[in-house]
């Protein structure tokens, strides 16, 4: 008997018709990885499954757990089961866990619902299940916050609360999106250990089809609300004559087309010469600690049209080089200089002049747009930053032509950043950073959270600005398949110090340091994770 059986399940909101007679089965022990672009319907599948679909929605058709109806189950019966049947682990754990109680205490508050123990007995099975997904005492002590962990320690602890009373069904719904390459790794190995050594069986959801080949046993593409393709994970990805997974498998290693570089040449548009960032050491009563140097003399240069990739694992340093170098942060030696001179100025007008030349795309459009606004004013908060004011039917036509630089019609102005989806709200901040014609754009995790198709439409874009503006970038990511499809040259990162840099073809094809080594094994790629099915003869194996 199928453990999970869902037949003819059909969501509307309004008139809008969201899930299309979607019909699954998942057996105990298997892993099923629900793939597709954003709006496919995947995580809205997940969800109905845990009865937590929108207010508004309408949901016919049966889900059935083993012997229990979810389906039309009252919520005192759903919250019954979930936690207990059924765990999940959500994408983002900053968001999933409370801010303001201890690691411990969390995991311990799902045991004490679901079963009467004490809190002693429940803080014991805490520590068991922190232990079990490697947070280890006396290093990673139950008095723990959330604040205190790395992203991937969060994402370890969002699992050990997911399967403290191991459930039969554990719905993963994006879990290692935002992750660097090496806690990728690590936290899909863990996902598929546990869930083998407990016979459950999982829901992965993601657009990542690397992901799946690596762990999944099968595969269900969803696109429209539909199910359009399914079955085991070497036969679709091999074998596929459906267009859809055809395209999607294609563009998971797409390549934008540039227009012949010549090398570098002109004068450097952004100049980073021993550049230190430190933090002061904890304060003790008698002798503080040293400081932290998160920076440690790093120098590079970037010519125009030039791309040039930063890449790390989380806490490498990536991102407090990226905030001094668009002087967010100060450093403690070192200067930044922008077409030659340092930035920031020692004035406020030159300061102005030179940020304009130099602007950012941060991973989360929606977070850095004020949803209060209109688009036409995100774009427009930049014209600030020009010395004289231009006219607002100016301001108006400039904004209408660079959404349409982007792909964008220029009658969006007038909508809000939830009117759109993510690529398209993507496309709107690199607006904002265009529309004061930079020499370099910096791009933080500018792509990581979008779903490939979209993906390789943002990728397009930032290559035929790049070639028809002459604008040069900086990918600061850890995606090391958008690294080697649109970089000229990499620079890798580790404990502040960049520890290799060439151009990309180069280090990837004959990479030198240890590290480098380690982060390209650990990048998920379709194709070796489908040779190495192959090669261990299981489909279900993770090299561990």
């Amino acid at each position: 008997m199928s453990l999970l059986k869902i037949e003819k399940l059909c969501v509307s909101i309004g008139h809008a018709s969201i899930l299309k007679s979607i019909s699954l089965q998942l057996n105990a022990g298997e892993i099923v990885g629900l793939a597709g672009e954003s709006g496919s319907g995947k995580s809205m599948t997940a969800m109905a499954v845990l009865g937590l679909l929108p207010p508004k929605a309408n949901m016919s058709g049966t889900v059935k757990l083993e012997n229990a109806i979810l389906s039309g189950a009252s919520e005192n019966d759903l919250c019954a089961i979930r936690g207990r049947d059924i765990g999940i682990i959500f994408q983002e754990p900053m968001t999933a866990l409370n801010p303001v109680m201890t690691i411990g205490d969390q995991i311990a508050e799902t045991v004490r619902i679901h079963r009467k123990v004490s809190r002693t007995e429940a803080r014991t099975i805490a520590r068991e299940m922190l232990d079990r997904v490697g947070l280890r005492a006396p290093q990673f002590g139950l008095g723990r916050y959330p604040h205190n962990l790395s992203g991937g320690q969060r994402q370890r602890v969002a699992i050990a609360i997911a399967l403290a009373l191991k459930p039969k069904l554990i719905i993963a719904d994006e879990p290692t999106t935002a992750l660097d390459v090496t806690t990728q790794a690590e936290i899909l190995d863990l996902l598929n250990r546990l869930v083998r050594e407990d016979g459950a069986a999982m829901i992965l959801v993601t657009h990542d089809l690397a992901v799946v080949a690596q762990v999944a046993d099968r595969v269900v593409v969803m696109k429209h609300g539909e199910i359009v393709d399914e079955g085991s994970v070497d036969h679709v990805f091999r074998n596929s004559n459906n267009p859809y997974t055809v395209k999607l498998i294609k563009n998971t290693d797409h390549q934008p087309e540039r227009a012949e570089q010549g090398g570098r040449s002109g004068k450097p548009v952004l100049q980073v010469e021993q550049l230190v960032r430190e933090y002061a050491g904890r304060r003790k009563l008698l002798k503080p600690d040293p400081p932290f140097r998160a920076v440690d003399n790093v120098s590079f240069e970037i010519c125009p049209h030039e791309n040039v990739g930063l890449v790390g694992e989380s806490g490498c340093g990536k991102s407090t080089l990226l905030r001094t170098i668009l002087g967010l942060d100060a450093p403690q030696a070192g200067e930044v200089r922008v077409f030659g001179e340092s930035f920031p100025a020692r004035n406020l007008a030159k300061t102005k002049e030179l940020r304009r030349k130099i602007q950012v795309v941060f991973q989360d459009p929606f977070g850095s747009f004020d949803p209060r606004w209109r688009v036409e004013k995100i774009i427009a908060e930049n014209f600030h930053l020009y010395d004289r004011a231009i006219s607002s039917k100016q301001e108006r036509m400039r904004i209408e032509a660079m959404l349409e630089q982007v792909g964008l019609n220029g009658r969006d102005a007038d909508r809000f950043p939830h009117e759109f989806s993510g690529g398209q709200r993507q496309r709107i901040a690199i607006a904002r950073a265009l529309i004061t014609e930079p020499s370099v754009i910096a791009l933080d995790e500018a792509v990581s959270a979008l779903d490939v198709t979209v993906r390789a439409k943002v990728l397009d874009l930032l290559a035929d600005l790049s070639d028809r503006l002459g604008v040069a970038y900086l990918f600061v990511t850890h995606d090391l398949t958008v690294v080697r499809s649109i970089t000229d040259r990499v620079m890798v990162m580790k404990a502040g110090k960049i520890v290799e840099e060439g151009d990309t073809e180069a280090v990837f094809s004959n990479p030198q340091h240890p590290y480098t080594i380690d982060l390209l094994n650990a990048a998920p790629n379709l194709n070796r994770a489908l040779e190495r099915r192959k090669a261990i003869g299981h489909p279900t194996e993770v090299s561990q």
